[in-house]
């Protein structure tokens, strides 16, 4: 399945519309990985604790999405927009959240 933040892909026909499909995913973080990415904040440099994070949330969110799309008998995905949300009273739940229309191509 094609998966883009385009809103038409080069070379195709998008030939039914199916609606629009979203994917989200809460993830918390655990409070090891935020007292060792303070550590890091403090001295300075990445934290590849939250990086991975991030792009495991993002990951998941985006193939729920294609999950969702595949379910209304799409073959691609347009015009995805992908969010990231620190919720909670400590901001000790990351959410990712992405949408985009769920379209046939020939």
């Amino acid at each position: 399945m094609i998966i883009t933040t385009t809103p038409s892909i080069e070379g195709k026909t998008i030939t039914a519309y199916h609606g629009i499909v979203f994917g989200e995913v809460v993830l918390g973080m655990n409070v090891f990985k935020d007292m060792f990415s303070g550590l890091r904040d403090f001295f300075g440099g990445r934290s590849g604790t939250y990086e991975k994070g991030l792009a495991d949330a993002r990951h998941q969110c985006l193939a729920e999405l294609e999950q969702r799309a595949a379910k209304l008998g799409a073959n691609a995905v347009v015009g995805i927009d992908v969010d990231y949300e620190v919720l909670g009273e400590t901001n000790g739940m990351l959410m990712v959240t992405a949408s985009g229309t769920a379209v046939t191509i020939s």
